[in-house]
């Protein structure tokens, strides 16, 4: 029995449905979509909300989640669209990958907001009930990278090491053909998976509410992210010695640290509805 030294990529990236090309990339994110508001929706419910109050605040915060996702990789990788050779039009063509997470944070949040606003429900509360989602959403979704053959990191010898078919150019010049790379879209899956048991157990021992829970994912994420970004080996911005996602982790970090203590500060007592006060009372009337 021949026992595998590198684990082989896929040789595809999509598959044809008549005349409708669909790429695994797209499958993914919409599993992970998929599966965060069906947890999210449990969450929510168990809390006291309506049956599928989730799906109202997803139709704001999915769309500008993606839209802040894409924004943010192109900003953060403007060789990669502009400049000599490149083709503008290839902003659009997300299925080929280049959907930064931290992005998709920053205005699927504020997408969130906005749904929220419209349901009657506290921004905090249902960024609490949908984080854990959230956080395996990110899990599923990194197996887009696998098909893609992209977010792998440095050359190893370990029997884990994945292959990454030439050409490619996240791979540096001078590297030899037989090189084999970290799967850090893996490592990012397994670092996800763990942290959703992790939110969970938090959540059911010290019920970790006002935006704590949200808080505690923003940190666990961004701490594993840090270390996983340091051994990618893609094109990024370099400042300082750090990546610009390491510095977009680190500064989620202290977005944590400071939205946990104010909610210590400013909530000490029971959550006793996700709703706004308005609409809390109506649903009691009711």
């Amino acid at each position: 029995m021949r026992i595998l030294s590198s684990i082989p990529s896929p040789s595809v990236s999509y598959f044809d449905v008549g005349p409708l090309r669909i790429h695994f990339y797209a499958v993914f994110i919409l599993i992970g979509i998929a599966v965060a508001i069906f947890l999210g929706n449990r969450r929510l419910v168990s809390r006291g909300g309506e049956k599928w109050v989730v799906l109202d605040v997803a139709l704001w915060t999915v769309p500008f989640g993606l839209i802040g996702a894409r924004l943010f990789h192109v900003v953060t990788h403007p060789t990669d669209y502009f400049g000599p050779g490149r083709n503008m039009l290839e902003i659009f063509a997300i299925w080929n990958g280049g959907l930064a997470i931290f992005g998709g944070l920053i205005l699927g949040a504020f997408g969130a907001y906005v749904g929220c606003r419209q349901a009657g429900i506290r921004f905090l509360s249902f960024a609490d009930a949908i984080a854990p989602g959230v956080l395996l959403a990110q899990a599923i979704g990194r197996w887009g990278n696998y098909f893609n053959q992209e977010l792998f990191g440095k050359p190893t010898d370990l029997p884990w090491a994945i292959e990454i078919t030439r050409p490619n150019l996240a791979i540096p010049t001078g590297l030899p053909e037989s090189s084999v790379f970290h799967p850090t879209f893996f490592y990012e899956f397994l670092w996800s998976v763990f942290g959703l048991a992790v939110l969970l157990f938090l959540d059911k021992r010290f019920d970790l509410r006002w935006g704590r829970l949200f808080a505690v994912y923003l940190a666990y994420y961004s701490i594993g992210r840090f270390w996983i970004e340091g051994i990618r080996i893609d094109p990024s911005e370099i400042f300082l010695g750090l990546r610009t996602n390491q510095w977009s982790a680190l500064l989620t970090v202290l977005v944590a640290i400071g939205l946990f203590v104010y909610s210590r500060r400013t909530h000490t007592g029971t959550e006793s509805s996700i709703y706004k006060a308005k609409k809390a009372a109506e649903e009691t009337a009711e």
